[in-house]
């Protein structure tokens, strides 16, 4: 199991990003959370296995339809905390 922190940047807030998110975690089986920041940003942090975190980045890359990604941060963590069901902050 890995867990990986995403910042999402671009048109990312009120384009139904963080639904987007919280749609393909659960259909990857991935734990964590996502919300939006002040900064205009989206954080993500999913925890799983590392072939459905590289499906999920690949996801937050394209965004959804009315979103327009221009980066995508991602960190690898050392995480030992185990997060629930993934969520929205």
């Amino acid at each position: 199991m890995a867990t990986v922190h995403y910042i999402i940047g671009g048109h990312v807030q009120r384009v139904g990003f963080r639904r987007f998110a919280l749609h393909h975690a659960h259909r990857l089986d991935l734990h964590g959370f996502t919300t939006n920041l002040e900064d205009g940003t989206v954080e993500c942090l999913a925890q799983g296995d590392v072939t459905a975190l590289t499906e999920f980045e690949t996801l937050l890359r394209q965004g959804p339809q009315h979103a327009e990604v221009t980066s995508v941060v991602c960190t690898d963590l050392s995480e030992s905390r185990k997060y629930g069901t993934f969520r929205i902050l």
